[in-house]
């Protein structure tokens, strides 16, 4: 996954398609993924034009990147000051389908995640999703890990207005909390932005989690904030996430990183 906020809006392809490590390379020649070989389960990009409306646009896909020649004739004439694109590798036992295909959206949010919940189906499933409100359970369209995840944290921003990171921290704490009753573990590489702000964790219930970095004022991301599984390209400058934190930012610049002590931050619900 590959996100961007800032002050000067970006194509959609100095993320997606133009960088010699991006979303495009990742998809075929991952140099870090922990879980398989290719993201060849389909892509998405999810962008704003606040000048037109507070809630993103969205692509999707069930193809590969590189088979899309709609989505390359695109990029790079749609411009954003924020941006968030992933390519997909469906996890075994989940359905190659557009529902869990990143990003997703509501309302103003978009988000995205790069991991898994174990055997998910069988495990944890049915616990997150008879937890969720009317409101968020009536919003799935699909069987996905990643879909259920939004749909908590949607029910989290719902209940206190404050910003997207807050609401991050207090997800993967109920999440974590889920996995550990129930014995499973869990990849939870996650992230969500409104458009203005956006939020990021690395973090696994057990071991390290998959790989995330940001970029700061650099490069082609001058002016903003870059955060992708894997750098984009040979900026200096990219520096890696540490594991068990979140990562938060806005359009002003400037990063923030907090410990995540997920195992004990949440009360039942």
């Amino acid at each position: 996954m590959a996100a961007y906020v800032g002050e000067r809006p970006v194509p959609l392809s100095a993320l997606t398609l133009e960088p010699e490590h991006s979303l495009l390379v990742q998809s075929y020649a991952p140099r870090e993924m922990q879980s398989g070989v290719v993201n060849a389960d389909g892509f998405g990009a999810g962008w704003y034009a606040p000048e037109v409306d507070v809630e993103p646009a969205v692509y999707r896909s069930t193809r590969p990147i590189w088979a899309d020649r709609s989505f390359a004739s695109i990029a790079p004439r749609v411009l954003s000051p924020a941006v968030f694109a992933a390519v997909r590798s469906a996890t075994p036992g989940l359905p190659a389908e557009e529902s869990g295909v990143p990003p997703f959206a509501s309302g103003r949010y978009l988000f995205m995640h790069n991991g898994a919940v174990q055997d998910f189906r069988r495990s944890a499933m049915r616990r997150l999703r008879d937890a969720l409100s009317d409101e968020s359970y009536a919003g799935l369209l699909g069987v996905s890990d990643s879909e259920t995840i939004f749909a908590c944290l949607l029910d989290r921003l719902r209940d206190s207005p404050e910003a997207p990171a807050g609401a991050l921290r207090r997800t993967v704490a109920h999440l974590f909390r889920i996995c550990a009753e129930l014995g499973v573990e869990a990849t939870l590489n996650l992230g969500v932005t409104d458009g203005a702000t956006m939020a990021f964790t690395r973090c696994s219930t057990s071991g390290p989690g998959n790989s995330l970095y940001f970029l700061e004022d650099a490069g082609a991301f001058r002016g903003g904030v870059a955060v992708a599984s894997e750098p984009l390209d040979e900026t200096p400058g990219w520096r890696e996430v540490p594991d068990r934190h979140l990562l938060s930012t806005d359009r002003s610049g400037g990063v923030t990183l907090e410990p995540l002590n997920p195992s004990g931050a949440e009360a039942p619900s």
